[in-house]
C-alpha cells in the first residue's frame, strides 16, 4: 500500500494522508534512522561535518518530511482517527529524542567535529547550540537518571498534546444559539451572516455562535444584550476547566499540575534551580531574575497608566451605558463603545476597507517594494480543505525562495490562534536544494454571502505578524536545516521579524496598498486614518498589564516551582491586573502557549521581542518607509541569517548598535523621558 508519509521529494499529499498511515511511517522512519547513526558512529575517525553532521540532518529531516505534515493536520483537520493515530506515535518519538540527547558516543562525535575542523560561522554556531542541547537533554546523567528523564519526556508530551484536545473538545461542544434578532442588536452585520450560516449547517433556526475568536469576539464586544456576553464569556474563559457550561468534562486541572511537576523534577534532574533557568539557556535573557526585572520594570511604567484608564472606562460606563457594576464581560463591549465615542470609529466600521483579497495584495507589495522579494499564487496540488492556497516568494532574479500554505479563516476541528509553522527546511544536499516551505494559519471569519472575508484592523495586524514568521522562514539563505529559517534562533527574538511587519499597517502610505472598500475600492479616507492613528494607543495600559500578567505568571510559576498555579496567578493579579476578574475564570486552563505551545517560562518573549522590532522599524522611519537600502539591510542581515548567528549579534550588524526600548515606548504612547 502506497505510504504518502514515506515519500522522500516535493510537497506532502496531504489529501492521501490517512490516519492508518501514520505510525507504520514513524515506525520505519525510526528503525533507519537508529541503524543509519549507529553506522554512521562505527565508522573510521575522524568525524567531520560530511561524514557525521549533513548525514544526520538528512535523517532528521526525513523524520520532518513525514511528522511536519501530520502534527499540521492534527492542528488543521483534527479528528479523533488523526488524533489517535498522532498520540501513537507521540511516545515513539519522544524516546528517540531521548535516546539522541542520551547517546553519549554521538555527544564526542560531534565535539570531535567542533574541535577538529576548520567550520563557517553557521557550523560553528549549530555546533555549539549542539554540544549544549546534549547537555539540557541529560547527556552528562547516570544511567538511573537517563530512564527517569526519558520518562519524563515521554509523559509530557502526551500531556501536552492532551491540553490542547481538551481546548478543541471543549470548544467544539459548546454554542451559542439565538432565535431572536432583536437580542442580537450591536452585532456586526457580516458577523450575522456567518452565524446564519452556521445555524443553516447545523440544521438550526437563528443564528450560531461557536465558540472560537471570531464568534467569541461578536458577541463580547458588540452584544448590546449583557446576558450574552456574560453567557459567551463564561464559555470561552471555563474552557477546558471545572467552571462553566462544559464543567469537568475536559477538565486541564490534573494534566497543568502534572506538567509542572515534571517540567520542575527534569529541571531537578538537570541541575538547574528552576524549570525558567533550563528554558532560559536557550535564549537571550541571561536568567529569571533578568526577565523579571524586565517584566516589573514595564509594569511600574504602564500600570499607572492602565488603572486611569480603567477608571475612565467605568465612569463612561455608568454616564452613558447605565453600567454601575462594570463586569468582565462588559469591558471589551464598553471599551468598545468608548472608542466609537472618543474617536467614531470602531473594527467593524474598518472592516470594509480590508477584505481580504486587497489586504493580501497589498502585503504582497510592500514585501516586494521592502526587500525586492515577490509572492505569486500558484495553486498546489494536494491540500487539506477546498480554502487553501499556495503560494511561491521569488527573489530579484525570479528565483523561488520558498513556498507557504494559507489556511485562513475558522472552522470546527482546527485549533484557534494564528500561527505559523514549518512545513519543509532548506537543505543543500548534493543532489540539490530542498527549498523551505511554511503553513501560515488564522482563524478569521470565512467569506459571507458574495462579498470575500472582511478583516478588522486587528485581522490585518496578525497577517502581517504570521507573515513575518513566515518570511524569516522562506527567505533564508542557510543551506543547514539546524540554522535555516527560524531554526535555531533564540526564542526570544523569534517574533522580531513578526512584529517588525505589523508596523507597516499603520502608515499612510502602506495603507494605501492594503485597503480598498470592498463596494467601491476606495482606500481607507484620511479623516478614517486620522482616528486610527489618534486611537492607536487607545488602552494601550491595559493591554500592555494583559501582557505583563501574563508574562509573569509564566515565569514566576516556572521559575517557583509550584504546582499551586490558582495562587500564583492570583499572586501576580493582586500586583498587576487592573480588571476585576470573576471567581469563575479559568484563564490558565486554555494558556496553551505556555501548557502546550513552546513559551513555557518564554512569553515575555512577545515584550522584549517588541523592543527590538520597534527598534528596527524606527530605521525605516528615519530612512523612509520603503527605503530600498534599510529593506536590503534588514533583509540581509535578520531575515536570510536565520539562527546561523546570535540574534543579539544579527541586530547589531542591522542597526549598528544594540536595541534601545525609546521606540517601543513610544509606540505604546509612554514617553521615555518618563522613567524613573
Amino acid at each position: 500500500m502506497r505510504n504518502p508519509l514515506l515519500e522522500a521529494d516535493g510537497l506532502p499529499d496531504f489529501a492521501a494522508i490517512r490516519p492508518e498511515h501514520v505510525e507504520p511511517a514513524i515506525d520505519a522512519i525510526l528503525s533507519d534512522n537508529r541503524a543509519a547513526i549507529a553506522k554512521l558512529l562505527e565508522q573510521p575517525r575522524p568525524f567531520t561535518w560530511s561524514n557525521l553532521v549533513e548525514p544526520l540532518e538528512a535523517l532528521e529531516d526525513r523524520l520532518n518530511r513525514a511528522w511536519s505534515p501530520v502534527s499540521h493536520l492534527n492542528s488543521v483537520a483534527n479528528t479523533p482517527e488523526l488524533r489517535a493515530a498522532y498520540n501513537a506515535c507521540l511516545p515513539k518519538l519522544s524516546d528517540y529524542g531521548t535516546e539522541l540527547g542520551h547517546n553519549r558516543a554521538l555527544f564526542d562525535a560531534y565535539r570531535e567535529v567542533r574541535a577538529g575542523e576548520n567550520l563557517d560561522a553557521a557550523q560553528t554556531k549549530i555546533l555549539d547550540d549542539e554540544i549544549r542541547d546534549f547537555h539540557l537533554a541529560g547527556v552528562d546523567l547516570p544511567d538511573e537518571k537517563k530512564a527517569r528523564f526519558k520518562e519524563i519526556q515521554q509523559e509530557l508530551s502526551q500531556l501536552t498534546t492532551k491540553f490542547e484536545e481538551n481546548l478543541i473538545d471543549a470548544a467544539a461542544a459548546w454554542h451559542l444559539k439565538v432565535e431572536s434578532e432583536d437580542r442580537l442588536a450591536g452585532v456586526p452585520s457580516d458577523a450575522l451572516e456567518r452565524a446564519r450560516k452556521l445555524a443553516r449547517e447545523n440544521d438550526a433556526q437563528g443564528w450560531w455562535f461557536a465558540l472560537d475568536h471570531p464568534g467569541y469576539q461578536a458577541i463580547v464586544v458588540h452584544a448590546d444584550d449583557r446576558d450574552l456576553r456574560h453567557e459567551m464569556y463564561m464559555a470561552w474563559s471555563t474552557r477546558a476547566s471545572d467552571q462553566g457550561p462544559t464543567a469537568g468534562t475536559f477538565d486541564n486541572t490534573a494534566i497543568m499540575r502534572r506538567i509542572l511537576s515534571l517540567r520542575a523534577e527534569e529541571a531537578r534532574l538537570l541541575g538547574f534551580e528552576s524549570f525558567a533557568a533550563v528554558s532560559l539557556a536557550t535564549k537571550m535573557a541571561d536568567s529569571p531574575a533578568a526577565v523579571l526585572d524586565f517584566l516589573h520594570g514595564l509594569v511600574t511604567r504602564v500600570r499607572p497608566a492602565a488603572l486611569a484608564e480603567f477608571e475612565e472606562l467605568r465612569d463612561f460606563a455608568e454616564r452613558e451605558l447605565d453600567l454601575a457594576d462594570l463586569a468582565a464581560w462588559d469591558v471589551a463591549w464598553a471599551s468598545e463603545k468608548l472608542r466609537k465615542a472618543r474617536y467614531d470609529i470602531s473594527q467593524e466600521e474598518l472592516r470594509p476597507y480590508f477584505p481580504l483579497p486587497k489586504a493580501l495584495a497589498g502585503l504582497f507589495a510592500i514585501i516586494e517594494r521592502l526587500y525586492g522579494l515577490r509572492v505569486r499564487e500558484t495553486g498546489v496540488a494536494s491540500s487539506w480543505h477546498p480554502s487553501v492556497r499556495f503560494f511561491e516568494i521569488c527573489d530579484a532574479a525570479d528565483n523561488v525562495r520558498g513556498s507557504l500554505y494559507m489556511d485562513l479563516y475558522a472552522r470546527p476541528g482546527k485549533r484557534s490562534g494564528a500561527w505559523m509553522d514549518e512545513a519543509l527546511n532548506r537543505f543543500r544536499r548534493d543532489d540539490g536544494l530542498q527549498k523551505p516551505v511554511a503553513h501560515l494559519c488564522c482563524n478569521f471569519g470565512a467569506p459571507a454571502g458574495d462579498k470575500p472575508a472582511l478583516l478588522t484592523h486587528d485581522d490585518v495586524q496578525t497577517l502581517f505578524h504570521e507573515f513575518g514568521h513566515c518570511l524569516h522562514h522562506l527567505a533564508t539563505c542557510v543551506d543547514y536545516p539546524a540554522a535555516a529559517g527560524i531554526n535555531g534562533v533564540e526564542w526570544d527574538a523569534v517574533e522580531l521579524p513578526s512584529q517588525f511587519h505589523e508596523n507597516f499597517t499603520w502608515d499612510r502610505e502602506a495603507l494605501d496598498l492594503i485597503s480598498g472598500h470592498v463596494d467601491t475600492g476606495e482606500a481607507l479616507p484620511d479623516a478614517l486614518h486620522e482616528k486610527m492613528l489618534a486611537s492607536r494607543n487607545f488602552h494601550a495600559g491595559l493591554f500592555l498589564v494583559r501582557q505583563l500578567e501574563f508574562a509573569l505568571f509564566d515565569m514566576k510559576l516556572h521559575a517557583a516551582g509550584t504546582m499551586d498555579f490558582e495562587a500564583v496567578l492570583q499572586a501576580v493579579r493582586n500586583e498587576v491586573s487592573v480588571v476585576p476578574v470573576p471567581a469563575f475564570n479559568r484563564f490558565a486552563h486554555g494558556f496553551s502557549h505556555i501548557f502546550a505551545g513552546g513559551y513555557s517560562a518564554g512569553y515575555y518573549s512577545y515584550l522584549w521581542a517588541e523592543v527590538m522590532s520597534a527598534d528596527a522599524y524606527a530605521a525605516f522611519e528615519e530612512a523612509g518607509l520603503f527605503d530600498r537600502a534599510t529593506g536590503e539591510r534588514f533583509l540581509h542581515a535578520i531575515l536570510e541569517k536565520g539562527g546561523s548567528a546570535n540574534a543579539g549579534e544579527l541586530f547589531r550588524q542591522f542597526r549598528g548598535r544594540p536595541p534601545a526600548d525609546d521606540a517601543f515606548l513610544r509606540q505604546h504612547g509612554i514617553e521615555p523621558a518618563a522613567r524613573n
